[in-house]
């Protein structure tokens, strides 16, 4: 089973989410405190309708229960809202916020992730994680105040990308980042890397988001550690139909176009079981 090979979008077109985020609530589902433990926040209802709208948001169809959107966009009044935050790596062109907290390889060069042009984050050591966890905190922060109830840090996986960093790096690094979310009351969910999903003890992760799950028949391999607490994204129509047969009573399933564009978009697909 691997996980280095499947297709990932990204949160893009920063202009249109700002422009659009200005015609959304920002209530959000649920009132956010500051002393929440791993033993109270809540995570998504299970099995409810979807909407992936880390491209851009708009307004969700009817039906939908649960949301995720990158963490420069507004919560939707009603709904369970999931903030999305690129954890592991930079966003491209975005290096400079950074600086040393890069990963270089032994030359001193920036090590990238090819398939996004984004360089890895430097979490080999206890005291560079707490620097970065510490960027990252300051957007969780901020998805509290907005009203999210969950965080979505992305490219957990990244280890599985680069030999030089471990999945006990990982492991570290995502521990930090859940801890200081349940402190604001938030959900934190296990993106991707379904290999994972029986470490909780060790991520402190609430729910999975996987992508593609259906179409590399792993969706089981999330249910062995969260149960029914797995929001599923398809890309291709064939793997959504597939992971509806098998999983669409228990799991939350979307199928969406892959670069999770807004309608309009000429793109833009979005279904649920």
């Amino acid at each position: 089973m691997s996980t280095t090979h499947r297709t990932r979008p990204r949160a893009v077109g920063r202009g249109v989410l700002a422009a659009v985020t200005a015609m959304v609530g920002a209530a959000g589902f649920m009132s956010v405190g500051t002393t929440a433990t791993a033993a109270t926040v809540t995570p998504p209802p299970v099995n409810a309708d979807f909407d992936y709208q880390i491209g851009a948001p708009y307004a969700p169809a009817s039906g939908v229960k649960v949301v995720s959107r990158d963490h420069t966009a507004s919560p939707v009044a009603g709904l369970y809202n999931i903030c999305y935050v690129n954890a592991f790596q930079a966003q491209t062109g975005a290096e400079s916020e950074w600086g040393d907290l890069l990963l270089r390889d032994a030359q001193g060069a920036i090590v990238y992730d090819e398939d996004w042009d984004e360089a890895f984050l430097d979490i080999r050591t206890a005291t560079k994680r707490q620097q970065i966890a510490n960027k990252i905190n300051v957007w969780t922060d901020d998805c509290a105040a907005k009203g999210f109830n969950a965080i979505e840090p992305d490219n957990l996986d990244s280890f599985t990308r680069t030999s030089l960093i471990s999945e006990a790096n990982a492991k570290d690094f995502v521990k930090l980042l859940s801890t200081h979310a349940h402190g604001k009351g938030l959900a934190i969910g296990q993106k991707n890397t379904p290999q994972l999903s029986t470490a909780r003890s060790q991520t402190g992760l609430d729910f999975a988001i996987a992508e593609e799950c259906g179409e590399w028949e792993e969706c089981g391999d999330y249910t062995k550690g969260y149960n029914d607490n797995v929001i599923a994204i398809e890309y291709k129509k064939s793997a959504f139909d597939a992971a509806c047969a098998e999983w669409g009573k228990r799991l939350s399933i979307v199928l969406r176009d892959v670069y999770v564009t807004a309608p309009g978009s000429g793109a833009y697909v979005r279904q649920s079981c």
